[in-house]
């Protein structure tokens, strides 16, 4: 999760995330020199004392600031679409869990397990124990196997929501009547924290999203036990 004062992104749980990183590290150094540059050129402007008030033109000046621009689109645009293409590829997923957004809670349904179904409320903050973080907890996490590839069909019953949990990489809209679908690989174990992402009400800010990935079985574990008590 997020800790105060971070700078950076959280670390990456998934390889799309790690992909994401680099994107932005690399688009960062780009704005920096591009910064730089432009510093540089407003200081050396400011600062000279050498003046010409007939240039009308310079035609090498007009080639350099329209070539220049247009490699640096090229060098932004050609990883971005690599990155968008890999976040769009959902092959053969081994699970999908179908995520509903309502006022103010999400419900989940593993389509692969038959009545295999719970709603996920924020825990209050008077009922958290030492270790679990206010305002993000659930009383029931979406618990995921690592190293798989899981699909999650993103929908909403009454407004308009988003499942977002950005250690992951995943953010989708939840649109009423509409279904859509991310994928994820949790490439490690852990916990990992999200928020509902679209203003959708007087509660927007008390539905978090709380994914555990666990290795596969202790998953299957976890999936036996859900099943014995519905």
């Amino acid at each position: 999760m997020a800790h105060p004062a971070q700078m950076g992104f959280q670390d990456a749980a998934t390889p799309v995330m790690e992909e994401l990183l680099h994107f932005h590290d690399h688009a960062l150094m780009i704005v920096y020199l591009i910064s730089t540059m432009v510093l540089y050129i407003i200081v050396a402007m400011v600062t000279t004392e050498l003046t010409n008030k007939y240039i009308l033109d310079s035609q090498e000046i007009e080639i350099m600031w329209t070539a220049l621009p247009a490699i640096i689109l090229v060098l932004i645009a050609m990883p971005s679409i690599r990155v968008l293409y890999l976040m769009d590829e959902i092959n053969d997923p081994h699970l999908t869990i179908k995520a509903m957004g309502h006022q103010w809670y999400w419900s989940y349904e593993y389509t692969d397990y038959e009545n295999l179904t719970f709603d996920s409320y924020m825990t209050p903050t008077q009922d958290l124990t030492p270790g679990q973080f206010r305002l993000l907890e659930t009383d029931h996490r979406m618990v995921v196997p690592t190293d798989a590839p899981i699909r999650v069909l993103v929908s909403a019953e009454d407004v308009l929501h988003s499942w977002a949990v950005p250690s992951l990489g995943v953010k989708m809209d939840a649109v009423p009547g509409r279904l859509n679908q991310t994928a994820f690989i949790a490439s490690r174990a852990g916990v990992f924290y999200g928020q509902c992402s679209e203003i959708c009400g007087a509660n927007h800010s008390f539905m978090p999203i709380v994914v555990e990935a666990v290795p596969l079985e202790h998953f299957e574990t976890w999936t036996a036990m859900m099943m014995e008590d519905v």
